[in-house]
């Protein structure tokens, strides 16, 4: 019996036209209520653990997560819910923010290259290379040709990352408006999360509808073999966390790895055990 998987259903296929309003955030398809989800999620996390200690030892792959949304759409809950079983020497998250004077007086993809996984590790990006331009298209700053120009680059970037050895997946973290002041609320009443609120919160969602058109536009021009894009209802953060956990194995399921051979002998290694046993157990009755 096969694993059960979110890749193909929620997969934008390459060239594809994606239309964010039929697009149910609110859908938890193939899963019953919170419990079912949670016992699925449990054995995804444990492929997952598997298959990131066959990453590290092979050294061959490597694991590049790309998370996008709204905010409030659950970035950072889904690293915790859906990776939670990855080691975290392995793994090194990245929340990519403004760019700084520096980052500036450089292409955008500079500071993001540098955060690119090596072999046997998983980056995961809180917010992206996508960042630069989702802002400036839902506020008006790229013009058709240069919106069209940099998701080429984009792109092309993915493709090189591909053709090294990195699996790319992609996430947009889909929710509605509703959901999104609903969750702004809970951070006013939650101590714990006042922390969170920002002024830019209620400044960006004044481009609620600019901001899905230039994730409509993104998602269709660059979701390709070597790097798709999945649209993840995220109002119920019980299935956003399972699907995103269950299309990662398999992601790294079908790099078909395997553990490697040992680099020594280990019918030497096992005579010096067996001599070093001994020794042991001669000094403890001395």
């Amino acid at each position: 019996m096969s694993e059960p998987c979110y890749d193909a259903p929620l997969r934008v296929e390459p060239g594809a036209k994606v239309k964010l309003k039929d697009l149910d955030p609110d859908a938890a398809p193939g899963v019953a209520d919170k419990e079912a989800a949670k016992a699925r999620l449990e054995a995804a996390s444990k492929r997952l653990a598997h298959l990131q200690t066959v990453l590290y030892a092979q050294r061959e792959h490597a694991l590049l997560v790309v998370l996008q949304g709204m905010d409030a759409a659950g970035k950072d809950g889904a690293i915790r819910g859906s990776f939670n079983a990855f080691n975290p020497q392995g793994v090194i998250v990245t929340s990519f923010k403004e760019p700084t004077p520096v980052e500036r007086r450089h292409d955008f993809l500079w500071r993001v290259h540098a955060r690119a996984p090596e072999l046997g590790s998983i980056a995961i990006f809180n917010r992206s290379h996508y960042e630069d331009f989702l802002v400036n298209r839902a506020h008006g700053d790229l013009d058709d040709k240069d919106a069209a120009l940099r998701l080429e680059q984009i792109v092309d970037f993915e493709r090189l990352l591909a053709q090294n050895g990195v699996t790319i997946v992609k996430f947009f973290l889909h929710i509605s408006k509703e959901e999104q002041l609903a969750r702004f609320g809970k951070r006013l009443t939650d101590p714990e999360r006042n922390w969170k609120i920002a002024e830019s919160d209620y400044a960006e969602r004044r481009y609620w509808a600019d901001y899905q058109r230039a994730y409509e536009e993104a998602l269709a021009a660059t979701s390709r073999p070597e790097a798709p894009w999945h649209v993840i209802p995220a109002n119920r953060k019980w299935f956003r966390d399972l699907a995103i956990a269950e299309i990662a194995a398999a992601a790294l399921e079908g790099l078909k790895m395997a553990y490697p051979k040992p680099a020594v002998d280990l019918d030497d290694i096992r005579r010096k055990y067996h001599s070093a046993a001994v020794e042991e157990a001669n000094e403890r009755r001395s």
